[in-house]
């Protein structure tokens, strides 16, 4: 009985050959796109990964600005960001969970070399644990150290883009710039990290802290507060640690009345791969 079904089936086929053909040829259209759109959503969802986890490793973003849903209601005064709030962070008694926190200061001061000029998309005053936290590494001499920040050293790290524009075929590492009218000199350049689909992260220059503090924006508030959490399973806990230290600094009774916020990576990566699973699963019925 098999065998003749399946000779009956054998026959049926060899007769009608341009059917056949067209039903293998259907088959294979689908199952050929079936496995192209899924791998289209995984790819995507591994590039947005990608472009996150190059903002930082396991970083929590504390900025100025009331949380979600906050408005400030109370009448309550807000406070800036501070040194001191960075350096606050940096106590493992209270916040056990922290590697390492870096006061930021941003500037947009035009870089000169020679007759040539040029002005990074970001210039950067910080701390030494600014290039861990954000996952930079150097391709030539160094990064600066707190030696240079507690000694108010004028020495300036820059981007691939930043060089390439400023240095064209020429070694910045020991040179010499104009950074808003004062003298820095460049004693390293990082490895090229790309875009993040917002940014050229390769179009960035860094300082110590007190220097551009010194020559170019003043002591007056920072920015924000990067801060790298020991793990990226301790975020959450870092998070909770940073809130609660700065509930305390700030004063701050409620949510409603917080006047910073605190970004956390980890959530942000969580968000967007359970978009992306949708998204793919969605390609797959499509398909």
């Amino acid at each position: 009985m098999g065998a003749e079904t399946i000779t009956s089936a054998l026959r049926g086929v060899v007769a009608n050959k341009l059917r056949s053909s067209l039903t293998i040829l259907g088959l294979t259209i689908g199952v050929a796109s079936v496995i192209v759109l899924i791998a289209v959503g995984n790819g995507s969802s591994h590039a947005v990964q990608q472009r996150i986890e190059a903002l930082g490793s396991n970083v929590l973003l504390v900025t100025r600005g009331f949380t979600l849903g906050g408005s400030g209601s109370s009448g309550q005064s807000t406070q800036p960001l501070t040194q001191a709030d960075a350096s606050a962070l940096n106590d493992r008694r209270d916040a056990p969970d922290v590697l390492n926190s870096s006061p930021v200061v941003n500037a947009s001061p035009t870089l000169v070399n020679g007759s040539v000029s040029y002005e990074p998309s970001q210039f950067v005053g910080t701390t030494p644990g600014y290039e861990q936290a954000r996952d930079y590494q150097i391709a030539e001499g160094s990064f600066f150290t707190s030696q240079d920040v507690q000694k108010r050293d004028r020495v300036v790290v820059i981007g691939p883009t930043v060089a390439s524009n400023l240095f064209p075929g020429q070694n910045p590492v020991g040179q010499t710039i104009q950074v808003g009218g004062s003298q820095y000199q460049v004693i390293g350049v990082t490895q090229s990290k790309g875009s993040n689909g917002i940014q050229d992260q390769d179009d960035v220059a860094f300082a110590p802290l007190t220097a551009v503090q010194d020559t170019l924006t003043g002591y007056g508030d920072i920015d924000q507060i990067v801060v790298q959490a020991k793990s990226r399973s301790a975020l959450d806990d870092a998070e909770a640690e940073v809130t609660s230290v700065l509930d305390q600094r700030h004063k701050i009774t409620s949510a409603a009345d917080a006047d910073f916020r605190v970004i956390n990576q980890g959530s942000i990566l969580q968000a967007s791969s359970s978009t992306s699973s949708v998204f793919t699963t969605l390609l797959g019925e499509v398909a």
